[in-house]
């Protein structure tokens, strides 16, 4: 049986609405002579940023893989898969924000970094652990929650006071 792990609702919204939090501010205000263009770019930028925000983990009883975007891709993120089996061990590093990331290590000793930015991390870390007799117990999520939800409030906040501050200009004209 195949489980998936999409990426946290949080994660992807905060990324999409502070994308539009610091551009939707460009086609409102462009040059008409630039507001086709400002329009294009505007809506191709968003279609990058929902696309890549797409990533996903898949499991089942032999293996794991990491699935991301074609623009993903292009951008140099790879997807991979590992059979359980030749995951020896889990390498932890601290990362410059205070927090880690963590890597499986394989029987090769190639490394494939830990998604830690997943719903349902616990269920993923539980399979981690059946499948691979490792301690779990240190893996969790690279940020606090709550960084990404005060992430996307505040941007959600900027649109709003955009597109107010916007509305308040155009009828005053």
């Amino acid at each position: 049986m195949v489980e998936k792990f999409k990426t946290l609702f949080f994660v992807k919204s905060s990324l999409i609405f502070l994308y539009l939090a610091l551009t939707i501010p460009i086609p409102l205000n462009s040059n008409e002579n630039l507001k086709i263009f400002s329009i294009i770019f505007f809506v191709f930028g968003l279609f990058m940023i929902i696309n890549i925000t797409e990533d996903e983990v898949n499991t089942c009883d032999k293996k794991i893989s990491y699935r991301t975007s074609f623009i993903s891709k292009i951008c140099g993120k790879k997807n991979w898969e590992i059979l359980w089996k030749d995951i020896k061990l889990i390498k932890s590093l601290p990362t410059s924000q205070g927090s880690k990331v963590h890597f499986f290590i394989t029987n090769k000793n190639k490394s494939f970094i830990i998604p830690q930015r997943i719903e349902n991390l616990e269920r993923f870390l539980s399979l981690v652990e059946k499948n691979t007799k490792l301690n779990v117990r240190d893996l969790s999520y690279i940020s606090p929650l709550w960084t990404y939800k005060l992430l996307t409030y505040l941007s959600f906040l900027m649109i709003m006071g955009e597109i107010i501050a916007f509305s308040i200009k155009y009828y005053q004209y």
